[in-house]
């Protein structure tokens, strides 16, 4: 049996443990390729024009595996993996927007809900319903989260421990070779952004490693820990109804707070709702710590030249910036 996966949204962060488990209950598992013009123009096709671009790009990896051959497609209905806290309306109906707007897919749909108390995804309570399907007992579903659930502990551990998601994914293919952490003798900028918009080479043009060719050091959110991220949302009499975009806000507020990085990047795609309040957040964080703050949008018409040099001016800002003044040219 072969279960395609997408290469999109929160396989970024949940792809390791989606991927092994599916392995131990002996599928053929299927990830579609990178992203590239071809998966957008075809997610483009099937879309809303109103909806952002990071479900355009989902529905192209969808139809990418659909043409492989695949007897299934794995999209999960996220809608909680903290208390109080949701995803956004996209993720918690993406079942059902694929079923209606993607050709071929109504019949090859593999789904279930994922509501969890925290993001350990992995109690097989939630994967029962698919067990039929797969035809395979509940007790090779609780054993595939068991291994599952390893795996992707491995992935964040490499993660919190300096890399990117692109390098812990890496270490878990090569444990033997896995690198140290980057780093580099220059200004250190927190990159802020969902993992797919930061992750995903083809829209994001791989913002994190033109960052490190141009002498910086990059902190993204997943290199924090839950407790690091959690500790200044905690005092906030509300903090933001939406998981990631919480998570972000405390990585944010970690940053510019403690003054441990230089400067601040926010990736955020065209039309993103949750962001809309997230990126006013971030900008009075910024006047409030005098820490510089840009804001790069991204949907499937931006240019590379456009990403590139903001992206540079905003880095020979802040050099000029941490230059002492004796040392200026």
């Amino acid at each position: 049996m072969k279960i395609g996966i997408p290469n999109a949204l929160l396989y970024y962060y949940y792809g390791p443990f989606w991927t092994e488990f599916f392995k131990e209950l002996g599928a053929e598992v299927v990830v579609s390729h990178s992203t590239d013009k071809k998966t957008v123009d075809m997610g483009i096709g099937v879309s809303v024009p109103e909806i952002c671009v990071p479900i355009k790009i989902f529905n192209g990896h969808v139809l990418q595996l659909l043409k492989s051959g695949v007897d299934y497609v794995f999209i999960p209905r996220m809608a909680s993996v903290e208390k109080g806290k949701y995803f956004c309306p996209k993720f918690m109906g993406l079942p059902d927007m694929a079923r209606h707007s993607i050709p071929g897919v109504a019949g090859k749909l593999l789904t279930m809900d994922v509501q969890s108390r925290s993001e350990n995804i992995f109690s097989p309570k939630m994967y029962y319903s698919i067990a039929e399907k797969l035809a395979v007992s509940d007790k090779r579903i609780e054993l595939a989260c068991r291994k599952g659930a390893e795996v992707w502990r491995k992935f964040r551990k490499l993660g919190l421990g300096g890399r990117t998601i692109a390098e812990a994914f890496e270490g878990l293919k090569n444990p033997n070779r896995i690198k140290e952490p980057v780093k580099i003798d220059g200004p250190k900028i927190g990159l802020l952004g969902y993992v797919y918009d930061v992750y995903d080479e083809f829209v994001s043009m791989n913002v994190t490693e033109r960052l490190r060719q141009l002498g910086i050091n990059v902190l993204t959110f997943e290199m924090l820990s839950n407790r690091e991220l959690k500790r200044y949302i905690k005092k906030m009499k509300k903090s933001l109804f939406w998981t990631f975009s919480d998570k972000l806000l405390g990585g944010a507020y970690k940053m510019f707070r403690e003054r441990s990085v230089d400067g601040v990047i926010h990736v955020t795609a065209f039309g993103c709702g949750p962001d809309a309040f997230l990126g006013k957040l971030l900008e009075l964080e910024s006047e409030d710590s005098g820490i510089p703050f840009m804001t790069v949008r991204i949907d499937e018409h931006t240019g590379e030249n456009h990403l590139q040099t903001r992206v540079e001016a905003f880095v020979d800002m802040l050099k000029r910036k941490t230059v002492p003044v004796g040392d200026a040219v």
